[in-house]
């Protein structure tokens, strides 16, 4: 019986523990960990980088209308004083992150 509990114990830690792991997405973990110090958090551009690179919010209607191609293009490559990431982000995390960048638009 108390192996039995243990057993139990075990396959809620690990299933909660997957849960956990699944509550972030690729996008929102590479965004977090490349994009957030700019951009901000939830994409305002109201971080001290952010706003001496003047960076516009993802809420302007310019970025609103760009499209993904647009969007991947400039982070690839790089665009006035943002950095190129074409050597450090895959073409899957380009697109996930541009999902997750139309996330926060619609939290707006």
């Amino acid at each position: 019986m108390k192996m039995q509990w243990k057993s139990v114990t075990l396959a809620l830690a690990l299933f909660a523990g997957g849960a956990i792991c699944w509550a972030q997405s690729g996008g929102e973990a590479t965004y977090k960990a490349k994009c957030q110090m700019c951009h901000g958090a939830n994409g305002d551009g109201e971080t001290p980088a952010g706003k001496a690179m003047k960076v516009k919010p993802f809420s302007d209607p310019v970025m609103i209308k760009m499209s993904d191609t647009t969007i991947v293009n400039l982070t690839k490559n790089g665009s006035g004083k943002m950095p190129a990431f074409k050597d450090k982000l895959t073409d899957t995390q380009l697109k996930e992150v541009v999902e997750y960048i139309h996330e926060l638009q619609k939290k707006k």
